[in-house]
Order: C-alpha cells, then sequence, then structure tokens
C-alpha cells in the first residue's frame, strides 16, 4: 500500500518532502556531517530516490539555500503595508523577519550558520539573499528619508551603508534569539527598532554625530 501512495505522489511533493529532511539534517548535523541516509532515512525514501531527484548532495544543499532564501524574502516583502508611516514599515518588514526566523530555526540555521561557513558555491547563493534583502531595506530607509524631507538628504551612499548595517545587526540578533529560551520575535523586533530607529530619526532630521576634535 505505502509503494502504491509513493508512485501516486506528485513529484514537486515528494521532492519538498526530501528538502524539508535535508533542512533539518543539514541544520542540526552541519553540512558536512549529514548524509543521504539519514535524509532519505528522514524523508521515508531510499537514497538512489533522494539522488534521482536532487542528484549530489551539494545540489541538494543548494537547493535548500535557495527556498529558504525566497521563503524569507517573501515574509519579509509580505510583512511590510505599503502606505503606512516609515517607522511602521521598518518596525513590520523586522517583525516578519523575526517571526519567519523564529518559526523556521532549521532554515534559517541552513542560511546563516551552514552555508555561510562551507565557502563556494554557498556563499555566494547567501549572498544572493543578502543583497535582496539589503535592497529592501535600503527602499525603506529612503522612503523614510523622503517622508523626513522633500528633498532628501541622506545620500544614497549612506542609505546603502545604513541598511548595510541594520541587515548585519538583524542577522545577529536572530541567531542570538533563536538559542536564547523567552525572546520573542516581537522582543527581537522591538530591541533592534530601538536600536536603530532612534538614530536613523536624527539622521533625517540632519542630527548626524560628529566626533569632537577631528
Amino acid at each position: 500500500m505505502s509503494a502504491v501512495k509513493s508512485k501516486r505522489m506528485p513529484r514537486a511533493v515528494r521532492e519538498q518532502q526530501m528538502m524539508d529532511a535535508a533542512v533539518r539534517t543539514f541544520a542540526q548535523r552541519g553540512y558536512r556531517a549529514a548524509s543521504m541516509d539519514e535524509i532519505a532515512e528522514l524523508a521515508g525514501v531510499s537514497k538512489p530516490l533522494v539522488y534521482l531527484y536532487l542528484n549530489s548532495k551539494e545540489e541538494l544543499f543548494t537547493a535548500c539555500i535557495r527556498r529558504e532564501s525566497k521563503a524569507l524574502v517573501e515574509a519579509v516583502q509580505a510583512g511590510v503595508e505599503p502606505g503606512i508611516p516609515a517607522d511602521r514599515q521598518l518596525w513590520s518588514g523586522l517583525r516578519a523577519f523575526f517571526t519567519h526566523t523564529a518559526e523556521n530555526p532549521d532554515g534559517w540555521a541552513v542560511l546563516h550558520q551552514q552555508a555561510s561557513s562551507h565557502g563556494e558555491p554557498f556563499v555566494s547563493e547567501v549572498g544572493v539573499l543578502r543583497k535582496e534583502i539589503v535592497a529592501f531595506v535600503t527602499g525603506l530607509i529612503g522612503a523614510a528619508a523622503r517622508e523626513a524631507h522633500r528633498d532628501p538628504a541622506l545620500p544614497d551612499r549612506d542609505v546603502t551603508g545604513l541598511a548595510q548595517a541594520l541587515v548585519g545587526a538583524a542577522e545577529a540578533l536572530a541567531g542570538w534569539a533563536n538559542v536564547t529560551p523567552g525572546v520573542s520575535a516581537k522582543e527581537a523586533a522591538t530591541t533592534l527598532m530601538n536600536f536603530s530607529w532612534a538614530g536613523l530619526e536624527n539622521l533625517m532630521h540632519g542630527r548626524g554625530w560628529q566626533s569632537r576634535g577631528e
């Protein structure tokens, strides 16, 4: 009976089932220690079937990175409601980010820990994700500047730099929140808003920090 069900299961569904098992295994065992035997067993299929669908361990890991990256970007974009004040847009984007990483800890571990620490081609795959997130955050900060000034006072380079810093802080905070009991997505987002928004608001109103005596 199980064999009949397996044959009737659509390829796309079976493939996602294997990738779910792969993400969990890579996150918990690490890329190098994870084996295709473990992934196949967790997915409830044979190892040859995993190879038939996903070719190799490297290609499987790359497919997992791409799937988790896409899901994260879509979650953040969907979390931001257009037309609301700039601080609310940033808040909703951060909350969507931390909610997604909290609800998908294995996916976040694959992106933030495993992929980033095992060289090419995995680092480049994560780089694509980071560029998308930074571009989105750059747009939010640029919109905030336009909201504060009819002629934006922040140069494009400063806006991009602020976005890079904010994304880096969000990545580090998500890693901490996921291993610290009791830290909610709302709390993590609030922490980063408190850390970043006062500074952003000052910059947008021409009150940037200056070192003394230099």
